[in-house]
């Protein structure tokens, strides 16, 4: 799988310009909108592009982990300080790309077997809504991906 890159000329993609002000502007609704509209707009899996209304560059990896951080804040974290401080130490190391490759490919999986079991579910009627409600497969799954991570980068589990 290779990373996706969005090109802001393929009409399916929605373009979002942020102003100076930090305002950003949805040019598909001609409204003004904000980043938990940016965040639906992920949870709906549509494609979009932020761009700097002056001069064009790319932010739309800006504007996807601010909407990270705000979720990260909000709640109950999904990326653990341990967890964030090793990417950190990733970021100048060889294995760099690899490490990119390697979480795109992990969570990709997970969604992919988290979207069967989904399937499987709803095909089983009363069993397939306690599986659903259970969330214990997908935790094991969780805890098996990062000490297989763990281990491929030569570190040990605390």
């Amino acid at each position: 799988m290779s990373r996706k890159t969005v090109d802001a000329h393929d009409d399916s993609v929605r373009i979002i310009k942020k102003y100076p002000n930090r305002r950003l502007y949805d040019t598909e609704t001609s409204s003004y909108v904000a980043l938990a509209d940016l965040k639906q707009l992920v949870m709906d899996h549509k494609t979009f592009a932020v761009r700097d209304a002056k001069t064009g560059d790319d932010l739309t990896r800006s504007i996807l982990l601010q909407i990270i951080l705000e979720e990260e804040a909000a709640g109950t974290p999904l990326l653990t300080e341990p967890m964030l401080a090793n990417i950190i130490r990733f970021y100048g190391h060889a294995m760099q790309g690899f490490m990119g490759t390697y979480l795109e490919r992990n969570v990709q999986a997970f969604m992919d077997m988290q979207d069967q079991l989904a399937r499987n579910a709803r095909g089983l009627g009363t069993m397939g809504s306690m599986l659903d409600a259970s969330r214990h497969p997908f935790f094991d799954m969780q805890e098996q991906l990062q000490q297989q991570m763990l281990e491929a980068m030569g570190l040990k589990r605390k």
